[in-house]
C-alpha cells in the first residue's frame, strides 16, 4: 500500500510541475543583421506589390501604380515605409502590453518546511515534521482597477502619438515636395532667362562693334548672364538635394524616385480663401498632441488614485498544513503590513506633483497651439496677398510682352527693346514663383498648426507587412 502511495504522489508531483510550466512563454530569438536590413531598405520601391496590397483599400488610390504621384499618394506611401511610424507603433505595442501587466493579479506563494524532533525516540514514532503553507495575496481599495485605468490612458497616449508622428511625416514630405517643385521651376525659368540674356549679349556686342553702345552696357549684360548661370547651378544643386530629402521623407532610397512621375498640382495654386474663424477651436479640439496631453493627464490622475489606495494595506491569507509526527494540524493565518511608520505620503506627494506637472504641460501646450495658429493665420494672409499681387503683376507683364512682340513684328520697336521686356517678364516670373513658394510654406505652417486637412483613420495604426530578404532573393535570381 505504501508503494501505491509513493506512486500516486510521484504522479501528482509531475502533474503539478507540468501544470506550472504549461502556460510559460518561450523565448524566440529575432537577431538583427545590419547587412540584411540595409539590403531590404535598398530594395524599397514605389511600385512594390506589398505597397500595392497595403494601399489598395485606402482612399486616394484609384489606379496602380498611379500615373503620377501627388501629395496624397506620396503621403500614403510614407505612412507605409517611414521608420518613425514603425517606432511609434512599437511604442504603442509596449503600452498595450502594459495594460496586460496592470491587469494581472499577484500569484500566491507556496512554501514547504521540513522539521525534525531530535527528542523523539525513532523506534516509537517518526521524528520528521513536514509542513506546507500557502500565502494568497488579496489586493484592497481597488488598486488593480486604478492600475488598469492608468495603463489604459497611457496606451491611449501612445496611440494618439502615432497620429502626431504621422502628421509630422506628412509635414516633412510636403515641405520636401515643395522644395523640389521650387527648385525645378527655378531651373526652368532660369533656363528661359539665360536664353534671353544670351541673345541680349549677342546684340549688344554687335552694337558695341559699330559703336552704338558703350562697353559698360555690354559688361553689365555679361555680368547678369553669368549671375544667371551661377544661380542655375545652385538651383540644380537644390533640386538634387530636394530629391534626397523627398526620398528620406518617404523612407525609401533616392534611386527609388528614378523614373517616377511626380505631380505638383497641389502646390501650384494658392488658395485665396483662408480657413474660417473657428480654426482655433478646431486646433484645440482635434490636434493629436492636445488629445495625447489630455490622456496623459488622466493617466496621472489614475496614478494618484493608486498611490492613495496604497495607504490601505493588502491582506495575505495564509492556510498552513503540518504533519506533526503523524498528527495532522491545520492553521489559517492572516497578515498585513501595519501602516504605523508611514502612510505612503511620499509617493502620494510625488503623484500629486506629477499631476500638477501634467496639467501645466497641457496648459503650456494649449497656449503654444493658440500662438502657432494666430501666427500661421497672419503669415498665411500676408503670403497669399503677396502671391496674388505677384500673379497680377505677371499677368500685366504678359500683356505688355504680347503687345511689344506685335509692335516688334511691325517694326515699331527694336529686338533689344523686346528682349528687355522679356527679361523683365522672366524676372517677374521668378519673383512670382518665390511668392507662391512662400505662400505654400505659410499654408503648410497653418496646416501644421491645426493638423488638417489630412484625414487619418485607424488604418494609420496598422503595422505594414513588408517583404523581408527581398533584396537577397532578387540577387539570387
Amino acid at each position: 500500500m505504501s508503494n501505491w502511495k509513493k506512486y500516486w504522489r510521484g504522479i501528482l508531483c509531475f502533474y503539478f510541475i507540468g501544470l506550472m510550466t504549461a502556460g510559460c512563454v518561450r523565448f524566440h530569438p529575432m537577431p538583427i543583421f545590419p547587412s540584411r536590413t540595409l539590403d531590404d531598405f535598398e530594395a524599397r520601391t514605389l511600385d512594390a506589390p506589398e505597397l500595392r496590397d497595403f494601399l489598395k483599400s485606402k482612399p486616394g488610390i484609384k489606379n496602380w501604380p498611379p500615373e503620377s504621384w501627388d501629395l496624397r499618394s506620396l503621403t500614403l506611401a510614407a505612412f507605409y515605409y517611414h521608420p518613425d511610424l514603425d517606432v511609434a507603433r512599437a511604442q504603442w505595442g509596449v503600452a498595450q502590453a502594459g495594460r496586460i501587466t496592470a491587469g494581472e493579479r499577484p500569484n500566491p506563494t507556496g512554501s514547504v518546511l521540513l522539521g525534525y524532533n531530535s527528542t523523539t525516540p525513532v523506534s516509537e514514532i517518526t521524528p520528521w515534521i513536514p509542513e506546507a503553507s500557502l500565502e494568497i495575496p488579496i489586493e484592497t481599495a481597488g488598486k488593480r482597477g486604478y492600475r488598469i485605468l492608468e495603463a489604459r490612458h497611457l496606451s491611449e497616449t501612445a496611440r494618439l502619438n502615432i497620429f502626431l508622428v504621422a502628421w509630422e511625416v506628412r509635414s516633412r514630405l510636403r515641405q520636401a515636395l515643395l522644395d523640389l517643385y521650387a527648385a525645378k521651376e527655378t531651373e526652368s525659368l532660369l533656363s528661359q532667362q539665360q536664353s534671353i540674356q544670351v541673345e541680349n549679349v549677342r546684340i549688344l556686342e554687335a552694337q558695341l562693334a559699330v559703336g552704338e553702345v558703350s562697353p559698360y552696357e555690354v559688361t553689365q549684360a555679361r555680368i547678369a548672364l553669368n549671375n544667371s548661370r551661377l544661380t542655375a547651378l545652385e538651383a540644380a544643386k537644390q533640386s538634387a538635394a530636394a530629391r534626397i530629402h523627398l526620398a528620406a521623407a518617404l523612407g525609401i532610397p533616392t534611386k527609388a524616385l528614378n523614373r517616377v512621375a511626380l505631380s505638383f498640382d497641389d502646390l501650384v495654386q494658392v488658395r485665396p480663401d483662408l480657413p474660417p474663424n473657428e480654426i482655433r477651436r478646431r486646433a484645440l479640439v482635434n490636434r493629436a498632441d492636445i488629445l495625447s496631453a489630455l490622456s496623459e493627464y488622466e493617466a496621472s490622475q489614475a496614478a494618484l488614485r493608486l498611490e492613495i489606495a496604497k495607504q490601505y494595506p493588502d491582506i495575505n491569507l495564509g492556510p498552513d498544513y503540518q504533519l506533526d509526527q503523524t498528527d495532522s494540524k491545520w492553521t489559517l493565518g492572516l497578515s498585513l503590513i501595519l501602516p504605523l511608520l508611514n502612510r505612503n505620503k511620499g509617493p502620494i506627494s510625488e503623484a500629486e506633483a506629477r499631476r500638477a506637472e501634467s496639467a501645466a504641460k497641457f496648459q503650456a501646450l494649449q497656449a503654444k497651439v493658440i500662438g502657432e495658429v494666430e501666427s500661421a493665420l497672419a503669415a498665411c494672409r500676408s503670403a497669399v496677398e503677396k502671391a496674388k499681387t505677384a500673379d497680377e503683376l505677371l499677368a500685366n507683364l504678359k500683356k505688355q510682352e504680347a503687345s511689344a512682340r506685335s509692335r516688334y513684328e511691325v517694326g515699331d520697336i527694336s529686338k533689344l527693346e523686346l528682349l528687355g521686356i522679356e527679361l523683365e517678364l522672366a524676372s517677374t516670373a521668378l519673383a512670382r514663383l518665390e511668392a507662391v513658394v512662400k505662400a505654400q510654406q505659410a499654408m503648410g505652417e497653418l496646416e501644421n498648426a491645426i493638423q488638417s486637412p489630412l484625414d487619418m483613420k485607424d488604418w494609420v495604426l496598422e503595422s505594414p507587412r513588408r517583404a523581408s530578404g527581398q533584396a537577397k532573393e532578387r540577387k539570387d535570381e
